[in-house]
């Protein structure tokens, strides 16, 4: 009893530290609270996800894990309350922030960090867990990906047996975590017309798991998720429970797609453009179903859902319009060149490259991204972010002259020279990094042309 009175005087503080914050403008209250009651409670996390009548649900991944949990809230929302951290929050304090703000909900929903999915994970308990993709991201930060995999399968090795595990069977290092795990459920792919030509340069975990040799590909879809095989020792892709066929790519407009599952099979209109985007409604739709979301519920979810902000967001702008597609490491920038330049060449583009804590150091991984594409149809880039030199650079080895780049290191004032530069009613495609993202947001907001994104996530 003294500890249940105890922890409710620690949840009544930090609330209040939100709303002042909030109320403040420091920085939205997103994360505070949970800061606080962590240091204040260390058990406290754990304490508050017990109080949820259905438990948690926990997505992970290199790229998607933000629009897959949106997804998934879209689609469970209707019919359960959610506890969700809406806003991106991914770490401890962030997910302790979600519990914090939310009273008398049903279902905890949290997106996770790679690294942070470990501890969160042994806190929270959660009854199903989704692990979407590895990709090579911030290695100042994470480590190679087989470190971040084996402490995804030591992570999953002590939950329950009766722990649902989502994985995706396309990402070869995701596909072998489900290896003595009993509820797997695996959703992929199964579509060669929608597959490149071969594997890109920059693909990650081309080599088997089992004994190294190089996988072969009878498809590569993004990266190197695809359907493999090892020639040497006959691991492959296991079987899908849950597959997109027949995929469409409407260019910019969004996507079309069969999802296939074992209580049948619906076309699912997605107004998200991009491969890429077909793996997160998948993840979603799988994740969903284990939690007990029928097929109606899951097609009509899918169709409802708008972008995350900074995920293929679109912001008015007067009579012009800004078109933001995070980037943050080679899979995601190359599959986001890739959707711009198929939905249709542009012309003029701004790529913002910060290197703060959030997006790492190193930057070097721009070396790694096929921005040749998008240099070849420019004929005006703003460059911006404070690595905007080294992003310029990186586009005058891949053609684009120098004349054609103006290098604006501000992000205010390159969003200004980029709307100056497009004519009206045009669209004005930008690509920043996680902290641009974030700094751009908030400069649109401040301006009046969104909300700010805790507000939306509250």
């Amino acid at each position: 009893m003294r500890a249940a009175v105890l922890l409710s005087v620690e949840v009544t503080l930090a609330r209040l530290a939100g709303r002042i914050s909030r109320l403040t403008g420091a920085g939205g209250g997103t994360t505070l609270p949970g800061k606080l009651l962590a240091r204040i409670n260390p058990d406290a996390l754990g304490s508050l996800a017990e109080r949820l009548p259905l438990g948690s649900a926990v997505i992970s991944a290199t790229n998607g894990k933000t629009t897959t949990a949106a997804m998934a809230a879209e689609i469970l929302g209707r019919r359960l309350r959610l506890v969700h951290n809406r806003a991106g929050a991914n770490l401890v304090s962030g997910v302790a922030s979600a519990l914090l703000g939310r009273r008398n909900a049903d279902l905890g929903l949290f997106e996770v960090d790679e690294a942070a999915f470990p501890e969160i994970a042994r806190r929270i308990r959660p009854r199903a867990v989704c692990l979407a993709n590895l990709f090579r991201d911030q290695l100042d930060r994470y480590g190679e990906l087989e470190l971040i995999a084996e402490r995804w399968r030591a992570t999953l090795a002590a939950l329950d047996p009766a722990a649902y595990t989502v994985l995706n069977a396309d990402d070869p290092l995701v596909a072998n975590l489900g290896r003595g795990r009993q509820r797997v459920v695996r959703f992929g792919l199964d579509d060669p017309g929608a597959a490149r030509e071969r594997l890109p340069h920059a693909a990650d975990s081309k080599y088997c798991v089992d004994c190294g040799t190089p996988y072969a590909y009878e498809a590569a879809y993004m990266g190197h998720l695809g359907d493999f095989r090892c020639p040497a020792c006959g691991n492959a892709r296991p079987p899908l429970d849950i597959a997109a066929r027949s995929i469409s790519l409407l260019d910019l407009e969004g996507s079309r797609f069969e999802l296939t599952t074992p209580d049948g099979s619906r076309t699912v209109e997605l107004a998200l453009p991009g491969l890429y985007n077909v793996y997160n409604a998948l993840a979603a739709a799988t994740l969903a179903r284990v939690l007990g979301a029928t097929l109606d519920e899951i097609v009509a979810g899918l169709g409802r859902f708008r972008a995350a902000f900074g995920r293929f967001e679109r912001i008015q702008v007067g009579d012009r319009t800004v078109l933001m597609l995070l980037v943050k490491n080679p899979a995601g920038a190359n599959e986001a060149v890739r959707t711009l330049v198929d939905g249709g060449p542009p012309s003029l583009a701004i790529l913002a490259l910060n290197d703060e804590i959030a997006d790492g150091r190193d930057v070097s991984w721009i070396w790694d991204v096929d921005f040749e594409p998008l240099a070849e149809c420019l004929d005006e880039l703003v460059v911006t972010g404070s690595r905007a030199d080294e992003l310029a650079l990186r586009f005058k080895y891949a053609g684009l002259d120098e004349t054609r780049m103006e290098i604006v290191p501000d992000l205010g004032r390159a969003l200004d020279r980029g709307l100056e530069l497009t004519p009206p009613g045009g669209e004005l495609p930008l690509l920043p990094t996680y902290t641009a993202m974030l700094a751009l947001h908030r400069i649109a907001a401040d301006r009046g042309l969104v909300r700010p994104y805790w507000e939306s996530a509250a």
